[in-house]
């Protein structure tokens, strides 16, 4: 058993790494090397793969037991776990902060396994393997740090244990307690919030709009044009900067259909909005929107309240809207903890980063404390209230 690295997952055959990422659509051949191959990332956009694996029988031989999603860094964008201020301190005291290492999906802010091992197998060798082959690429280019993004609360100890430190966030997920349909979700709201997302969905059928769910295998090519221009549209339009392009929408289209579910939004027969999901057995991911300005509330009909109604109908039992939106905890999504761990080779920023994050764990917690006092439901117990 040893850990080798692939510049390309077109190295690979998508089953043996397929089998170690399970449903997780990110996770999966066909989303990452379609990063790959659309040159959404390389050595150009700043995102050098360098994915770590083991084999059964030595470098490239035998079985696949584990593998790690890993990434050569010159800059800190498209991750969505900040760390602009370590990356200034360091440079600050005459230390180079990139090139970096980074164990994620990239420009995904969803959480998933990050040490990707197999059914079956001696789970700590494997882990114990893919760790120390993601040091040695560490130590190979000399990096300044290896962080790992979005991975699962278990991986937190693991990590931890190899010298990295752990790091909370806050996302906003919804879940499914067992919805018969979205008017007995806005049963549990308290009247007013009830009230208000009633008024949201009401002007968007009086300003003409239909909503469509497609999944994958019904979404044309000239579709995925139409939500290529309203992705690219919507995000410059912001100040942000389109990582994904043409290739890469079309390529999962393609490649795996069956993960996919395109939200269009119609107004006399043209398209002005559409939202990009992805999903798994239990859960739907909301990734990317696009559409016309002009229409009010049609962001929260497309990117919330038509997944939510899709997830009561499919028995789906969370739902993932994306990085940040506080304005989500009115709309019945809740504040859960998201995790990081960051290995830092000097030791002076070392101490540092550790002394943030005591900090920052605190007020991430009294945050989410915060949160909760305004949730929109009514409390536990409370008669029902239909009005």
């Amino acid at each position: 058993m040893h850990a080798s690295v692939l510049n390309s997952l077109s190295a690979i055959s998508p089953d043996p790494w397929n089998r170690l990422a399970g449903a997780n659509p990110f996770l999966r051949h066909e989303f990452l090397a379609a990063l790959e191959r659309s040159g959404c990332v390389g050595d150009e956009t700043g995102w050098r793969p360098c994915h770590v694996v083991v084999h059964a029988d030595g470098v490239g031989r035998g079985p696949l037991l584990g593998a790690v999603p890993l990434y050569l860094k010159y800059h800190s964008y498209g991750e969505y776990v900040f760390d602009w201020s370590w990356a200034d301190a360091c440079t600050r005291s005459g230390r180079a902060y990139y090139p970096k290492l980074v164990a994620a999906v990239p420009f995904t802010p969803a959480t998933g396994r990050r040490l990707l091992i197999a059914n079956g197998v001696d789970r700590a060798g494997v882990e114990q393997q893919l760790l120390a082959g993601a040091r040695e690429v560490a130590d190979c280019y000399d990096v300044s740090s290896l962080h790992w993004l979005f991975h699962t609360a278990e991986e937190t100890q693991p990590l931890a244990v190899d010298g990295a430190l752990a790091r909370v966030g806050c996302q906003f997920h919804w879940s499914n307690p067992g919805y018969r349909d979205f008017d007995d979700f806005l049963g549990t709201f308290k009247s007013d919030k009830r009230n208000s997302i009633r008024r949201e969905r009401r002007r968007v059928r009086e300003a003409g709009v239909q909503i469509e769910v497609l999944p994958g295998t019904a979404i044309s090519s000239a579709q995925w044009d139409t939500f290529n221009r309203f992705y690219r549209a919507t995000i410059r339009a912001h100040g942000g900067i389109p990582y994904l392009t043409r290739e890469f929408f079309h390529a999962l289209g393609q490649t795996m259909p069956e993960h996919v579910q395109l939200i269009v939004a119609r107004q006399r027969r043209d398209d002005v909005a559409m939202a990009l999901c992805l999903r798994d057995g239990d859960t739907l991911y909301g990734r990317y929107w696009g559409g016309r300005s002009d229409i009010r509330d049609l962001h929260f009909e497309t990117c919330y309240y038509t997944p939510i109604e899709y997830c009561i109908a499919q028995g789906i039992m969370r739902y993932e809207a994306g990085a940040q939106g506080e304005h989500k905890l009115a709309r019945g999504f809740a504040p859960v903890q998201t995790h990081s761990s960051h290995w830092l080779r000097d030791s002076r920023l070392r101490r540092a980063v550790a002394d943030f994050l005591v900090q920052e764990q605190h007020h991430v917690g009294y945050y989410m404390d915060e949160l909760n006092e305004h949730s929109p439901f009514r409390r536990a117990g409370a008669p029902p209230d239909n009005r």
